[in-house]
């Protein structure tokens, strides 16, 4: 085939996290869209679960003069859609699709995917029936509008992308229904994978000798892990998104896969210039605003603010040793200068502190503290909760002494917190240090976001970005390069601490002119990861799912 013949002409993509920020997938798609949007010139479609009905999504401006025609052809067919824009950068069409009417037949749909594709939905529980639906209601989306207006058209190279388990059975009823599609499904984890790092097994050491099937029953992931290894099996092209995540679907869910589709960035969210030295000045002083209003300490220009962030994996996002380095920090006689730490991940949180709430409104300097001065918001089941607990552990308690103050933001900074009231970009530019320490990491976002926003970052050798970074660098990456990459085992959580805390020492002692440098490098980094330039390994999965799907239509025919 040539060039022309292996990209698409039309491209769907499915993904829960379409018009719905929960996650890094969101983070994914949502800055890719530009470039792709810029590419296929309107023929993208994303498709996304409508949860928003009767409601405002501020991140969908629906269009009822979007393929109305196909709208009405769609209802008659038993799909509930809007169509509109996704109110991001690029603006791509969206189809937003209401799965909640298929539960009733949920029974029989599973049992068709059974006795087509061997996929076990017997011990699904929690979120999976739900995922499974909406999945099931993307692929007759894309079989519907196929069929409306793309059958017919000659020279018609069409591709579903499907994301996580969560669309698994979208892609596979695509397969059966539409075998013209050429499909690629990206898993972003393994669903068991990330059960084997969070439930404290060592993955890494061990990862030839699992056996998946086997591990997905010890842990009761069986529905799950079904879904994303019938799918891996049976669409054209497999990918995942970085080289270690490869080698864990290979061995856990016996493909390998065919790309590796890389996460990349888009410059357009970093203000520059001017604009940029504004908001990082903003940042800080709402961070040591917020400190000073929960803590009563004073904080000085000289405070170096770290944080951590992403989703509420206690272990495998290294939330548990970074606590552990601040804890260590405490008693460091290498440290020039007060620290005031940040845990920025969403818990089960209850809504914002109306103590605080009162100081910050009141624009006064404090001198004594809140009780419970560790966290920002109110928790429901605060008692259960690893990060405070861990606190208390550790005696961590911001007393005036203390030379390392540690805050846990318990929430989505989406700019409607009731604390900070700004989203997370608009308090990341205001951070000196970041530090990511996972233990399961299949790419990394917030460290890429990190250093995009020249913020130096820590990270370790186990996530997707780091090993990205080294291989960038053609060497182990250390906090002058940007990125400290950090060697971490299933075992040396405790020589990892020391790292982190040997890290934040190092730059605490920078000079400004060293800081300055460092900064830089980061962000000279990040441009390596722009999306003009990650691009290219999406090209190569479509030109392998496309010729896979011609030779299945030729030798069909």
């Amino acid at each position: 085939m040539d060039q022309k013949k292996v990209f698409p002409t039309f491209i769907f993509e499915s993904s829960w996290e379409v018009c719905n920020k929960v996650g890094g997938i969101y983070t994914v798609l949502s800055t890719r869209a530009k470039t792709l949007q810029e590419e296929m010139n309107d023929n993208l479609v994303f498709i996304g679960p409508d949860f928003w009905q009767g409601k405002e999504n501020p991140l969908f401006v629906e269009d009822a003069k979007m393929c109305p025609k196909w709208v009405k052809e769609a209802k008659s067919e038993g799909l509930s859609v809007r169509t509109g824009r996704w109110n991001i950068h690029g603006q791509p069409r969206v189809i937003l699709v209401d799965f909640v009417p298929f539960f009733e037949n949920r029974d029989l749909i599973f049992g068709t995917f059974w006795a087509d594709f061997k996929v076990d939905s017997l011990h699904g529980y929690g979120d999976y029936d739900e995922a499974s639906m909406f999945s099931y209601a993307a692929g007759r989306v894309v079989e519907s509008y196929y069929n409306f207006y793309l059958r017919n058209k000659k020279d018609s190279r069409v591709v579903y992308q499907a994301h996580e388990w969560m669309t698994g059975l979208g892609a596979l009823h695509v397969r059966k229904h539409v075998p013209a599609i050429a499909t690629i499904f990206t898993t972003h984890a393994t669903s068991i994978g990330r059960s084997i790092a969070g439930n404290n097994k060592p993955l890494y050491e061990y990862l030839y000798a699992y056996n998946g099937n086997q591990m997905a029953r010890e842990l009761n992931m069986e529905a799950k892990h079904s879904i994303e290894r019938e799918t891996a099996h049976n669409v054209d092209c497999f990918t995942t998104v970085s080289d270690v995540t490869g080698l864990e679907c290979e061995e856990l869910l016996d493909r390998r896969c065919d790309a590796i589709l890389m996460n990349g960035f888009e410059s357009d969210f970093v203000p520059v210039g001017s604009a940029f030295s504004a908001a990082r000045r903003k940042a800080r002083k709402s961070l040591l605003t917020v400190a000073n209003a929960l803590t009563g300490a004073t904080f000085g220009d000289d405070t170096l603010i770290v944080a951590t962030s992403g989703r509420y994996e206690y272990k495998n996002k290294g939330i548990d040793v970074f606590i552990e380095a601040m804890n260590r920090l405490q008693a460091s006689d290498k440290l020039n200068r007060p620290v005031l730490a940040f845990i920025e991940v969403p818990a089960w949180v209850a809504g914002p502190r109306e103590d605080l709430q009162e100081r910050l409104a009141s624009g006064q300097q404090f001198d004594t503290p809140l009780s419970n001065p560790v966290i920002t918001h109110h928790l429901n089941e605060q008692e259960n909760d690893n990060v405070l607990n861990s606190l208390r552990y550790f005696g961590i308690s911001n007393q005036p002494a203390d030379r390392v103050k540690v805050i846990f933001v318990p929430c989505y900074l989406d700019g409607r917190d009731g604390i900070f009231n700004q989203a997370y970009y608009d308090l990341l530019i205001g951070n000196d240090l970041s530090v990511y320490a996972s233990y399961y990491e299949p790419w990394g976002y917030t460290p890429l976001e990190s250093i995009a926003f020249k913020v130096p970052c820590v990270t370790t050798s186990l996530s997707g970005f780091g090993m990205w970074a080294d291989k960038v660098k053609g060497a182990a990456s250390h906090l002058a390069d940007g990125v400290e990459v950090i060697r971490r085992t299933d075992y040396n959580y405790y020589e990892v601490a020391d790292a982190i805390v040997a890290a934040i020492e190092e730059y605490a002692g920078y000079d400004k002119k060293q800081v300055e440098k460092v900064r830089e490098k980061a962000a000279h980094l990040s441009k390596k990861a722009l999306w003009k330039n990650f691009i290219e390994y999406y090209h190569e999965a479509y030109k392998i799912a496309l010729e896979k799907a011609e030779i299945r239509m030729i030798t069909n025919k």
